[in-house]
């Protein structure tokens, strides 16, 4: 049995950190939040790969996302880790997995989105 405290599977994590581009994504996005743009250069792979593995890691609840303005006026999206730890214990015949992500509050987010307007 293979099963994991929040929904996710033990192979689905495995399958999803043997892939390099995803284990890149969270690895850079640990130290800082990146854009799309950012993430295809560090990690020399094309947008488009990118966007896939982002979606991905979003679709784990493993990414968050955040809207930043630019000093022109424009608006992009920036990507951080939520991912702190991932724990596999071998037991009853299987694997267990267990993943702790970050926590940010509203008030958390809220003083982010203030201090990046100013």
């Amino acid at each position: 049995m293979d099963e994991a405290t929040d929904g996710l599977s033990a192979a689905t994590l495995g399958e999803l950190l043997e892939d390099e581009y995803a284990r890149s994504i969270l690895a850079e996005t640990s130290v800082e939040p990146l854009s799309a743009t950012e993430l295809a250069e560090r990690c020399d792979a094309s947008s488009p790969t990118i966007y896939r593995r982002i979606n991905r890691l979003q679709e784990l609840d493993m990414l968050d996302e955040e809207q930043t303005l630019n000093p022109d006026g424009h608006h992009y999206r920036r990507f951080s880790a939520r991912l702190e730890r991932v724990t596999i214990e071998l037991s009853d015949g299987g694997y267990e997995v267990s993943v702790d992500r970050t926590t940010d509050d509203a008030v958390d987010r809220f003083t982010e989105l203030y201090e990046g307007l100013r």
